[in-house]
């Protein structure tokens, strides 16, 4: 049995999307080229990757290779909230599962979340109907965003943020965001509540970049998170500040997202231990495993 996670950036929506044209790529093709040559293939293989894998040329070349070697083989697009009615983590995994087969038979699904999405913002400006709307959208996001979030948070069937983290939390400051760190990337934030029902995808980079790495959590509740960003840019740096402060927005704890992974609290132990930026960038972008289950 083969299991295989090749590297992710060469496919990742707001990359380059250098496909196998990235270096990074190279030991994926290696695999690829050498399977048929093998004397005994292996029975079962599992490939995880993001999104947009679906669609590049280095799918199309794993098919390629699966076909010539006469496997069966399935295709998934999972997301943990659209097979799993608990976890709120939102990790779209492109998933291929392949077994050998006396002649080459394809079987091809797809399992769609069904979920509308948004290409990243990159810096873009707040839509006109964000600025007319000011009390509703408030944040860099466009009124497709702000509905596919309120929708995410009626969905009953998922389990609250809450049930997954740390109750008694020891050193809550090491966690909170610096105070140039809200000042610069407040509006880019994806911002959640513990009752909230979602949260994006931990990245390496959390922790040392903002946009696209992952959530973070307002764990002061004495404030709406409307009324702390409603008419933020017309303050001064000091006002704004001493505002976003009052939210106490905190980082999620390396076993809170253990916990958003599906890890039992016996699982990592050893990481969970060592330095906050070398647990996070041992769980990160980890697959779910009930997904796999």
């Amino acid at each position: 049995m083969i299991l295989m996670s090749p590297p992710c950036q060469p496919f990742t929506r707001i990359g380059l999307q250098g496909d196998v044209s990235d270096p990074r790529t190279k030991s994926f093709l290696y695999i690829l080229n050498i399977l048929p040559r093998l004397d005994k293939l292996p029975k079962f293989i599992l490939l995880e990757n993001v999104k947009g894998f679906e669609t590049s040329s280095a799918r199309y070349s794993l098919v390629g290779t699966l076909e010539e070697c006469g496997y069966r083989y399935q295709e998934f697009l999972l997301s943990p909230t659209c097979i799993l009615e608990v976890f709120p983590n939102s990790d779209s995994v492109d998933s291929n599962a392949s077994k050998v087969s006396d002649c080459a038979h394809k079987e091809l699904s797809a399992c769609i979340n069904g979920m509308k999405t948004s290409k990243p913002d990159d810096g873009a400006e707040p839509s006109s109907r964000t600025l007319e709307n000011e009390a509703v959208i408030f944040k860099l996001e466009t009124a497709e965003d702000l509905e596919r979030k309120q929708n995410q948070d009626s969905d009953v069937s998922v389990r609250m943020l809450q049930d997954f983290l740390e109750v008694d939390l020891q050193n809550l400051s090491q966690y909170l965001l610096l105070p140039k760190t809200l000042l610069r990337y407040a509006i880019l934030m994806d911002i959640v509540q513990p009752t909230c029902r979602r949260s994006v995808c931990f990245t390496k980079g959390y922790g040392h970049y903002v946009e696209g790495t992952g959530s973070v959590l307002q764990s002061s509740l004495d404030i709406q998170l409307e009324t702390a960003f409603k008419s933020l840019h017309t303050l001064s740096d000091e006002d704004k500040l001493n505002r976003l402060l009052m939210l106490k927005l905190r980082y999620f704890t390396p076993r809170e997202i253990a916990n958003l992974h599906g890890l039992p609290p016996e699982f990592c132990k050893y990481c969970l231990r060592c330095s906050l930026s070398f647990a996070i960038s041992s769980l990160q972008c980890s697959l779910i495993m009930y997904t796999v289950y």
